[in-house]
């Protein structure tokens, strides 16, 4: 964190209840200079429900709710209007579960209990994203696979209630196929692609199919022949682009290996099979079909760097860091090849610094995850 404190001119929103709504009753704006800023306007005044920094979103900084704040939105955070206030708030929220201020499991709550009547598509796609990496990235380890399959459910119960062909079912669906691990949600992916089950307005297109299809391989359900058949009906660009991330999906010891040969030893793949193939390789539920890539990977980014165009090594490097694996070990061989290669390229060592950074931050995430309230 940087010590500079900078400026800001920024409102406050008073958010209270009017006809079973939160609805702003006041904002004040000011300049926010030093550590500390003095609101006199508010002296006096009746404590809200909700009081919202940054309303409005005039400026970039991270702000936090206070308590009674927190504990309105837990619990009414789908009784805001202003769709505005609504995202800011889960981006505080984000921010604050990215920096191990709030349990990862909370932040999926939070979503999970809102999500279904959000309005706006794009905050819709953001928490979406966002609750996947918080699961397979930021929760407990050891709580993962009964918070990922709890989400699932969720989710599914989500696509099944959402307005029939509508965006926000096609987005419930997608975040459905990529926590689908259990025999439950597989069979479900099952029954959606073979058409065995069906949710009115829903069509399973050329791209959802994919994304069901991926879903199948990396939960050993479907394999090289599906994808194969797949991509001899959709032998277009981006249906090469998908079908390179359902193989690297197959979670298979031999499966992991070939990818790792062909998109990482060997020279050849374009740069959206690569980029496609690294998503592949870590939609998995084993992370152990990725512990001997820790290894393989900091022995091979130096000649990767050295024996690719910039950007073919910035997608390998980055795409392949373990991330995924994020443990002490990793934590401590990344800070290893650091301080073992000092006279490397910047350009390199701040690929590896930056992954580093992602790791000990999701540890951090971890760890709080771990703690009780």
């Amino acid at each position: 964190k940087h010590p500079t404190i900078r400026p800001h001119r920024l409102a406050i929103g008073l958010y209270d209840y009017a006809n079973g709504k939160l609805v702003r009753t006041d904002r004040i704006e000011l300049d926010v200079e030093g550590e500390r800023t003095e609101v006199p306007q508010l002296a006096g005044q009746a404590r809200p429900p909700l009081i919202l920094l940054n309303d409005d979103d005039l400026t970039y900084a991270k702000i936090r709710l206070d308590d009674e704040s927190l504990k309105t939105v837990s619990e009414h955070l789908t009784d805001i209007e202003s769709p505005m206030a609504r995202a800011l708030i889960l981006g505080a929220e984000w921010d604050a579960t990215r920096d191990a201020e709030r349990r990862p499991r909370d932040f999926v709550d939070l979503v999970l209990s809102s999500i279904g009547t959000e309005t706006e598509s794009t905050t819709r796609r953001t928490e979406l994203r966002q609750l996947n990496t918080s699961i397979e990235l930021y929760a407990d380890p050891a709580e993962r696979e009964v918070l990922r399959d709890r989400a699932a459910d969720a989710l599914w119960q989500l696509a099944k209630n959402a307005e029939p062909g509508s965006d926000a079912q096609f987005g419930f669906v997608t975040a459905f196929a990529g926590l689908a691990f259990s025999e439950e949600s597989l069979n479900r992916v099952e029954a959606l692609l073979t058409g065995g089950e069906r949710l009115d307005g829903l069509e399973i297109d050329t791209d959802l199919g994919w994304e069901l299809l991926t879903a199948l391989v990396a939960g050993g359900r479907r394999g090289e022949n599906d994808i194969r058949e797949r991509l001899e009906a959709d032998n277009t660009a981006d249906g090469k682009r998908s079908a390179a991330r359902a193989t690297a999906a197959i979670p298979t010891p031999e499966g992991k290996d070939a990818t790792w040969q062909r998109i990482v030893v060997e020279d050849g793949a374009s740069n959206d099979v690569v980029r496609a193939s690294t998503a592949g390789f870590d939609h998995v539920a084993d992370n152990g079909l990725l512990e001997p890539y820790v290894e393989r990977y900091f022995e091979a980014i130096s000649s990767i760097w050295e024996s690719r165009s910039f950007h073919m090594a910035e997608y390998l490097i980055e795409g392949f860091f373990p991330l995924r694996l994020a443990s002490p070990r990793v934590q401590e061989r990344a800070q290893n090849w650091l301080d073992e290669h000092l006279d490397a390229a910047p350009a390199l060592r701040r690929m590896v610094i930056e992954g580093l950074a992602d790791v000990e931050r999701a540890l951090a995430a971890q760890a709080r995850d771990a703690r009780e309230a």
